[in-house]
């Protein structure tokens, strides 16, 4: 079953890479008492999420801010020390958060795994956005054909 608005995000452990190094993190810490707008990619220094859906929440950072979001996550189904690279390499380290979801546990418990063996990528997340407040799903977007439309930056901002 996907989520869907007005549902509560299941309890999930990610890793993020802190200056200490690799450091869980849950769902609890993440988006209780928080308005976070929490985008997912298959996966990092892919073509389309690193060229098109991660810089424009970079660009909007600032914007996205201003409109209450206490925090941008960004979440894929990649290890800890590759999403830390893709936050040194992207400019966002410091910005945005970057969750690993290694085995994608999270995803699959939320209905938005993908199977993209065929690709010989195996299984990754659907591109998706949500925003969520206080651990509550509050306007949700899955992407239904390859690129980013529903789920980008700009479509963020015409929901905050």
């Amino acid at each position: 079953m996907t989520i869907a608005v007005g549902d509560k995000l299941p309890d999930a452990t990610f890793k993020t890479m802190t200056a200490d190094g690799a450091k869980a993190i849950t769902t609890a810490e993440i988006f209780s008492g928080k308005k976070v707008v929490l985008f997912a990619v298959p996966g990092a220094f892919t073509p389309t999420c690193s060229n098109n859906h991660l810089p424009g929440y970079l660009d909007n950072y600032d914007a996205i801010l201003a409109r209450g979001v206490d925090t941008i996550a960004v979440v894929a189904v990649n290890d800890v020390h590759v999403m830390g690279a893709w936050a040194r390499f992207s400019g966002g380290e410091g910005k945005l958060l970057y969750l690993a979801d290694g085995n994608g546990d999270f995803v699959k418990s939320i209905g938005l795994d993908a199977d993209l063996s065929s690709g010989g990528m195996g299984l990754r997340s659907k591109r998706f956005s949500m925003i969520v407040d206080d651990g509550k799903v509050t306007a949700l977007n899955v992407e239904t054909k390859p690129g980013v439309d529903e789920s980008g930056a700009a479509h963020i901002l015409g929901q905050l």
